[in-house]
């Protein structure tokens, strides 16, 4: 197993898999493992239904027991549009398609729309845990916008029999209290229904694009996770982060925006990709709620790709990989042997936490 994701991270091998001097080290951090979700929640004010459908989630798939997460997610549809999202393979216009992909894969959950799901709920609602994003950001108003709005209620979830419902803020956004405000009360019923919770902490506002694009930066990435666990979520879906500094760079000149210290750059955290998805772990209340970031857009290194995102996220903390578009757009068969490779990663003992 480990030849193979050598293989795949080609030159990249070394500096990723031998990296051993984060900033943060990994003893202040909640690792995962079998006993994950006794160790973080069973003191926590989440109920008992809550618990078991979160234990359910880390308990299925082909890293059942691990305390890792591989989660399919196709909402692109919505978010990204149909015909864009599925021309590559039209088989998954048809939701039933999404599922068998998730369930043939080994994932843990597949995270789909109230009507993906709802239409084969009573099929497939007991053989993997359902995972119903509540609300998108649709591309047919014109000009285009970008605001997240709800597309159906948590009841509707609940009576369809999901385990998790999942939402995404654009923080930084003019949208966003109006967001947050929304999403706090539909996790707060969520919960009280005994489902998890699974946020998207997404940035989204032009001035974060300067010299370099500060939407995957980690320190406004990172800052995006904490108001996310402060909002209860029980897992964070985060993209990987690319740069850091985006507080810095937003302060120059006359402008001022949010606070900082300097030590986040220097004594908590360095340019290494690891160590940078480090500060994000330590942001989701050092590594008590789940982050697992996202596997990106579909091209021509997927399988180098998808396994090098998974390495970084596991040896910084994390606790999986939520991938769709790389899984979906190609056969079927394909997409199985791609989720397959990620969770490769998280089962292969020599990958370890730095």
């Amino acid at each position: 197993m480990i030849q193979n994701i050598q293989k795949l991270l080609a030159d990249k091998s070394d500096y990723l898999l031998n990296f051993n001097n984060p900033k943060i080290k990994k003893e202040s951090i909640t690792t995962p493992g079998s006993d994950f979700v006794d160790k973080v929640f069973v003191n926590s004010d989440r109920n008992n239904r809550s618990i078991g459908n979160l234990q359910w989630m880390y308990n299925s798939g082909r890293l059942t027991g691990t305390g890792y997460l591989s989660i399919l997610p196709v909402d692109q549809g919505i978010e990204h549009s149909a015909g864009a999202s599925f021309a590559k393979n039209p088989i998954y216009f048809d939701p039933e398609n999404i599922v068998k992909l998730a369930i043939e894969g080994g994932c843990n959950a597949v995270a789909s729309t109230f009507g993906a799901l709802g239409i084969v709920a009573r099929k497939y609602a007991h053989k993997i845990p359902f995972l119903v994003k509540i609300n998108h950001n649709e591309l047919i108003t014109y000009p285009n916008k970008f605001d997240q709005i709800m597309f159906g209620t948590i009841q509707q979830a609940y009576d369809m029999g999901c385990a998790a419902v999942g939402a995404t803020i654009y923080f930084g956004s003019p949208e966003s209290a109006r967001q947050i405000i929304e999403v706090a009360e539909a996790f707060a019923f969520a919960h009280e229904l005994g489902m998890a919770t699974v946020l998207w902490c997404y940035l989204r506002n032009p001035e974060f694009k300067q010299d370099k694009d500060y939407h995957v930066s980690a320190d406004l990435t990172g800052q995006a996770n904490h108001l996310g666990v402060t909002m209860q979520a029980d897992i964070i879906k985060q993209k990987l982060p690319e740069n850091n500094g985006g507080y810095t760079a937003l302060n120059m000149g006359n402008s001022s925006y949010g606070k900082i210290d300097k030590r986040v750059y220097t004594e908590l955290c360095s340019d290494h990709p690891i160590d940078l998805c480090r500060y994000q772990v330590a942001n989701c209340y050092m590594g008590k709620i789940g982050l697992i970031n996202s596997g990106g857009a579909s091209g021509e290194n997927d399988f180098s790709e998808a396994t090098a995102t998974a390495v970084i996220n596991k040896r910084a903390g994390g606790t999986g990989l939520i991938s769709g578009r790389k899984a979906f757009q190609r056969p079927m068969e394909e997409g199985i042997k791609l989720l397959n490779t990620i969770q490769d990663v998280y089962l292969c003992k020599e990958v370890t936490i730095a």
